[in-house]
C-alpha cells in the first residue's frame, strides 16, 4: 500500500507533457517554480509583468527559452483570460503577488488591487477555461497575528494588521467564495497555499533579508537589521514549491478532497531569529561579510513571532520538510556566490535543479 508521499510525490511520470499557467512567472518563486516543471517534462505557459528587478531570477536563468511567456498584469481581466483560453491548461499555479509588506505601507491601493482583484480576476478566467486544478498561493501573514508562541493551522481566524497581511486574508476569502459559488460546479478543484519566510537564490526583493544581505556581501558593506529577534519560520524555495506540486496531483487525482487551504511551512522547533539566520548567511559567505543592528527609523509594524503547523499538509500529502535551514542558506549562499563570479545560465539552472533535488529526494526531481 502507497504511502501519501508516494501517491502525490513530483515525478516526471505525473507532470510530462501537462500544460501549467503560472502567473507570476518572471518572479522569485515563479522562476524557480517554472524550471521545476520544465525539468519535469511540462509544457509552462507564464502571465506576468516583466521582472521587477534587475537582476532577477528569470533573467539569470534564461526562463524565456523554457517556457511560453504572456507579458501581462493579473489586475487585467481580458488580457489574462485571453492568455489563458488559449493555453488550455491542466493545471494553474497563481503566483503572481505585490510580495512585500513594506512596499504595501507606501503603495497600499496597488497592493490591495493586485492581491485582492487580481486573484478574482484569476479565478474569474479560470471559470471559463475549467482547469482540473488550481493552486492559488496566499501567505502566512493571512492569519490574525495574535503575536503568540502556538503555530497557526488553517482554520484560524483570517486578519491583517498591515496592507499586504489584510489583502492575504481578503484573497482566501476570495478563494473560498468562488470554491463555493462557482468552481466546485464547474470540476474545477481549488486549494491554497499558505507557506512562511521563504529564500533561495535569485530572489532581488528589496527589504527582504537574505537578497538584501547578499547584496550588502557581495558589495563588501555590513547588512542592517531592523529586528533582529523577530522569529521567523525560514524555508528554502525548493521546500513549499514540492508542497505546492504535490498538492496540485492530489487535486487532479482526488478532486474535492483537497480542495482546501494547506500550510506548508518548517518544522515548528526550527524557526530562527532574524539575527541567527543572517550570522549563518555571512558564516557560510565567509570573508569579511558582517551585519549590524539598528532600530527600524520607518517604526512600521511587522510580526515578531508567527509560526505554522503543516501537520495537515503531512498527514494528508505526505509532505514534510527534508531539508533544514542550514542547508539552505549554505545552498543559498552557494547560489549567490555563483551568479556574483559570473556563473554561466547553465551553471545556475544546474545548481538550482541539484538544490531542487536534495529537496525532491524521493522523486525524479
Amino acid at each position: 500500500m502507497s504511502t501519501p508521499s508516494d501517491r502525490y510525490a513530483v515525478t516526471s511520470s505525473f507532470w510530462q507533457g501537462k500544460r501549467v499557467f503560472v502567473t507570476g512567472h518572471t518572479g522569485f518563486k515563479g522562476s524557480w517554480l517554472a524550471l521545476w516543471l520544465d525539468h519535469l517534462g511540462a509544457q509552462v505557459i507564464g502571465y506576468s509583468r516583466t521582472p521587477h528587478t534587475n537582476p532577477s531570477t528569470y533573467k539569470a536563468l534564461d526562463m524565456d527559452s523554457l517556457c511560453q511567456s504572456c507579458i501581462g498584469n493579473v489586475r487585467d481581466l481580458p488580457t489574462l483570460t485571453a492568455c489563458m483560453e488559449q493555453a488550455r491548461p491542466d493545471v494553474v499555479f497563481h503566483l503572481a503577488a505585490q510580495a512585500l509588506v513594506r512596499q504595501s505601507y507606501k503603495e497600499p491601493i496597488d497592493t490591495l488591487d493586485t492581491n485582492i482583484l487580481g486573484t478574482a480576476n484569476v479565478l474569474e478566467a479560470c471559470r471559463s477555461t475549467k482547469p482540473k486544478a488550481v493552486v492559488i498561493v496566499t501567505s502566512d501573514k493571512c492569519y490574525e497575528n495574535q503575536e503568540w508562541i502556538w503555530p497557526y493551522r488553517e482554520n484560524e481566524a483570517l486578519g491583517g494588521h498591515d496592507p499586504y497581511s489584510a489583502s492575504k486574508a481578503c484573497a482566501e476569502i476570495i478563494v473560498t467564495a468562488y470554491r463555493n459559488s462557482f468552481l466546485r460546479d464547474q470540476g474545477v478543484h481549488l486549494a491554497s497555499t499558505r507557506a512562511g519566510n521563504v529564500f533561495g537564490g535569485g530572489d532581488w526583493s528589496k527589504d527582504r533579508l537574505i537578497p538584501d544581505a547578499a547584496r550588502a556581501f557581495s558589495s563588501g558593506e555590513a547588512i542592517t537589521l531592523r529586528k533582529p529577534n523577530a522569529v521567523r519560520p525560514w524555508q528554502h524555495v525548493a521546500e513549499p514549491l514540492q508542497g505546492y506540486l504535490m498538492l496540485a496531483r492530489a487535486l487532479v487525482e482526488e478532486g474535492e478532497a483537497f480542495a482546501e487551504g494547506f500550510n506548508f511551512g518548517p518544522p515548528m522547533h526550527t524557526a530562527h531569529t532574524v539575527e541567527a539566520v543572517v550570522d549563518s548567511f555571512a558564516r557560510a559567505w565567509g570573508g569579511d561579510a558582517r551585519y549590524k543592528a539598528e532600530p527600524d527609523k520607518e517604526n512600521l509594524h511587522e510580526a515578531n513571532l508567527l509560526l505554522l503547523d503543516s501537520s495537515k499538509a503531512q498527514n494528508r500529502l505526505g509532505w514534510r520538510p527534508t531539508t533544514d535551514v542550514h542547508w539552505g542558506i549554505r545552498a543559498t549562499a552557494e547560489w549567490y556566490k555563483t551568479y556574483y563570479e559570473k556563473g554561466s545560465v547553465e551553471t545556475l539552472r544546474g545548481l538550482s535543479l541539484e538544490q531542487i533535488h536534495a529537496v525532491n529526494q524521493d522523486g525524479s526531481c
